[in-house]
């Protein structure tokens, strides 16, 4: 250390460090140290304290962080969360559509017929309109295309309503009505982007298939309730007038998320579609039958045991069931591909649309018969997911939306004829026994399937 009486040096004064100050209680001796402290890493991560604590807590071994689940990771990619929430407000009117208009007309008219018949050929002419539009959309894009045939399909929706409201003739109810056959598949136009966003991860892919087809479920299971909710608290036309609103909101929002849309395919339109694969589309149909010969049969067994009211709700359970097996499946990472799992899917079908008809059977009773319902719900999402994955795998990109819009028309065909057939079962036999029909066709989708594999097989051999 330099002596006082000579000059400091030049450069940075030497820091002096104070001697501990000691004092004594009663017993013990206590050294204050005034020396001041470094921060360092240890301190970083503990907000600056420092001390044994903070050693302490940097010696404790650290719990490693679970992975995202496979929803959580599905999401987190841009622009999945805007197009979801726009398209989903978009299905919801789906289910709300039939049944404000059969409330709205009937109760106008005094004629359940003529509400049947309307609805009807909304059904047939979506069945027929749904894959032009859905072709339209393949080869222009989403947004020129689903905005300007939404439009088209609410102004079908209001002239319904104006029709109904001012007493046109009833002829202007079937024109009005065909008119909203231009709404575009939804569904379709949302799995596509999950397409185009995952197509190097079939993984994700599943998931996502599986998150749709559970939206789907929720859609039509949220909306008939939404709508008589509508139009039993306000007037007749609040539902029909509450669904257009809806619909054209979220096509909206869902087609503005332009960063996760397809592009266009202008020159496509010669590739193969599932037109040429006409056992899966059967396939289709015959499980559209069990979904609509399940509803009729079920509002007859309710009626018959003086429970008619109940039929929606026990309905719902199956819906209920769907969903959740549905969200289930996604999270679970699928084994071998989609041509080997949708055997295995169709058997689950056919063993568990057994159990409503064991139910009723056995136990004659409603209250048997809802979880029943719910079991053999569980069935139905994980055959569609792996369904609608062989359509991805088997429909060209460029013509995808129109693949699932033939999909939709299948199902929509099967499951008219599985009401038709469900209602003649329960009419000419019992309402027991009208729950052979979903058993029935779920059988024939399975044997459909199995005819085909072995055609398949046999003719690669062939080859």
């Amino acid at each position: 250390m330099p002596h006082p009486t000579e000059p400091t040096p030049p450069g940075p004064r030497p820091q002096a460090h104070p001697r501990p100050l000691y004092t004594v209680t009663t017993d013990t001796l206590v050294a204050v140290d005034f020396s001041p402290r470094t921060r360092d890493r240890a301190d970083d991560r503990t907000g600056g304290r420092s001390g044994s604590s903070a050693a302490t807590r940097s010696r404790r071994p650290r719990r490693p962080r679970r992975p995202p689940g496979p929803y959580r990771r599905l999401f987190a990619l841009p622009g999945t969360r805007a197009f979801s929430a726009g398209n989903l407000l978009a299905r919801l009117p789906m289910g709300m559509f039939s049944v404000s208009a059969v409330v709205m007309i009937a109760g106008a008219r005094g004629s359940y017929a003529l509400a049947g018949a309307v609805t009807a050929t909304g059904l047939a002419a979506t069945g027929v309109a749904g894959p032009w539009v859905a072709r339209l959309v393949d080869r222009y894009g989403q947004a020129r295309v689903a905005v300007p045939a939404t439009v088209t399909a609410v102004l079908g929706s209001l002239a319904l309503l104006l029709c109904v409201r001012f007493g046109a003739p009833d002829w202007t109810l079937f024109a009005a009505y065909a008119a909203t056959a231009t709404t575009p598949n939804l569904g379709g136009m949302s799995r596509a982007r999950w397409a185009h966003l995952l197509h190097d991860d079939p993984d994700a892919l599943h998931t996502a298939n599986s998150y749709e087809q559970a939206a789907d479920e929720l859609c039509f299971m949220l909306g008939p309730v939404l709508a008589s909710f509508l139009t039993g608290t306000f007037f007749p036309e609040a539902g029909t007038l509450v669904g257009a609103v809806l619909l054209l909101t979220g096509m909206l929002l869902f087609t503005a998320q332009r960063a996760t849309e397809p592009p266009p395919r202008a020159g496509g339109g010669t590739a193969r579609t599932p037109l040429r694969i006409p056992s899966l589309l059967a396939c289709f149909v015959a499980t559209g039958a069990v979904f609509g010969s399940m509803e009729v049969v079920t509002i007859a067994y309710a009626d018959a045991q003086g429970h008619r009211s109940a039929a929606g709700a026990v309905l719902a359970l199956q819906a209920a069931g769907s969903c959740a097996a549905g969200l289930v499946y996604g999270a679970l990472r699928p084994r071998g591909p989609a041509g080997r799992r949708f055997p295995v899917c169709l058997s689950a079908m056919a063993v568990l649309m057994s159990l409503p008809l064991l139910a009723a059977r056995m136990a004659d009773s409603l209250w048997a018969l809802a979880p029943a319902l719910l079991a053999a719900g569980m069935a139905t999402a994980p055959t569609m997911v792996t369904a609608m994955t062989l359509v991805q795998d088997r429909t060209p990109a460029d013509r995808l939306n129109e693949g699932m819009s033939l999909v939709v028309t299948a199902l929509l065909t099967g499951v008219a004829a599985g009401s038709a057939l469900g209602g003649w079962a329960a009419d000419h036999l019992s309402p027991t026994a009208g729950f052979a029909a979903p058993v029935a066709a779920a059988v024939t989708a399975l044997l459909l399937n199995t005819v085909s594999r072995i055609a398949s097989h046999n003719s690669r051999r062939t080859h």
